[in-house]
């Protein structure tokens, strides 16, 4: 891009607008946030005033923003079910877009919104911000460099005991098309499939449950849900074999009576070692005909510091992304990967209503 600044326009004033990407952005000398939109004025001019530049203008209709032709750059926030047909309009209306995870609602979204950025030549990326911590990016490395041979069963954990989000449209099956599946598993599944580099999916058996969902008064790190509104899963399981053979293992829940907790983390097993993130970053493996295990240390520096300060993975991933429309180069996290994401999640809440396997082309 020849000119200094980035402009950004926002869609989706809420929690993670707030909590990941304006502060990010907001930390990026080349950046400018210039338009907000959200259907509650109030929280687009709340925005506008905290994260804004000057002259910033606020929406109650994003399509207003889109209609504003000094904008480069649009980032989509808001519920799942709106995702597709926001992206998929601000592609047309030539901006590059980075839309929260997941993908889309549904594989179909997914597609018409990878098709659109083919269609208009505009990047496009999904915002899966774990594979940017201190951890992803060392084992990627490690993964690359063929280290652990080939990675033939992996697990993908995403595993709450009691941390059910009781705000927003958290539990609205219409608008979010699932719950901690579609919330934090997709998370665990794309940093698994990213580490892996594979994304050629054969089938997938999957299994949901709603067991804890309807309980009164229940335990909970934000405080009881509403048993009338909890309309999604509160865990799910799939089982996925990948047409070279590989088996993933997806594991995700918000409610489960367990103490095997841990968010977006990834279990490798390959031909040459394997590696956890289970307790922090372990490699394992045999070397000189002894096994060995690894503890990571990843305090001392790493690839997630720049210029001698720390970033969080909000900030490197905001950072790398706009770099790559800066430096027209393809962002970190690629469409066409997101996509797989979806069809694969799609494909175990298709699995589990059908009590059938689901085959892929």
């Amino acid at each position: 891009m020849a000119k200094d600044m980035v402009r950004v326009g926002i869609v989706g004033c809420g929690g993670i607008a707030f909590g990941k990407h304006m502060p990010s952005l907001a930390k990026l000398k080349n950046v400018e946030m210039v338009a907000f939109a959200d259907i509650e004025a109030d929280r687009a001019e709340k925005a506008a005033a905290q994260y804004g530049a000057e002259g910033a203008k606020t929406y109650t209709d994003y399509r207003k923003l889109l209609e504003d032709k000094s904008i480069d750059v649009v980032h989509v926030c808001t519920p799942n079910d709106s995702h597709a047909d926001i992206t998929v309009n601000a592609l047309e209306a030539g901006k590059h877009v980075m839309c929260e995870k997941p993908m889309a609602k549904t594989a179909e979204g997914a597609r018409k919104m990878v098709e659109a950025a083919k269609r208009t030549g505009k990047k496009l990326t999904i915002g899966y911000n774990n594979r940017f911590r201190k951890d992803s990016q060392y084992l990627k490395q490690v993964c690359d460099s063929g280290e652990l041979g080939e990675i033939y069963l992996a697990k993908a954990l995403a595993i709450r005991r009691r941390a059910v989000p009781t705000w927003g449209v958290f539990l609205d099956l219409e608008k979010q098309g699932g719950g901690p599946l579609i919330d934090i598993g997709t998370h665990a599944l794309d940093l698994t499939l990213w580490m892996m580099n594979n994304y050629e999916p054969r089938s997938v058996v999957g299994n949901v449950y709603h067991k804890l969902g309807s309980r009164e008064n229940a335990a909970n790190a934000w405080g009881p849900w509403d048993p009338e509104k909890f309309k999604v899963e509160d865990s799910a399981f799939g089982f996925i074999t990948m047409k070279n053979g590989a088996t993933i293992i997806l594991e995700s829940s918000w409610a489960l009576n367990t103490l095997q907790i841990g968010e977006a983390k990834c279990v490798l097993c390959g031909t040459e070692g394997g590696a956890d993130m289970e307790n922090g970053l372990r490699l394992n493996g045999e070397r000189y005909s002894r096994l060995f295990v690894n503890e990571v240390d990843l305090k001392a520096g790493g690839v997630a510091f720049y210029e001698g300060k720390a970033e969080s993975d909000a900030e490197l991933e905001a950072r790398l992304w706009i770099d790559s429309i800066v430096n027209d180069t393809e962002p970190v996290v690629k469409p066409e990967q997101a996509l797989v994401v979806t069809q694969i999640l799609e494909a175990i809440y298709e699995s589990a209503n059908t009590g059938k396997p689901i085959f892929f082309d």
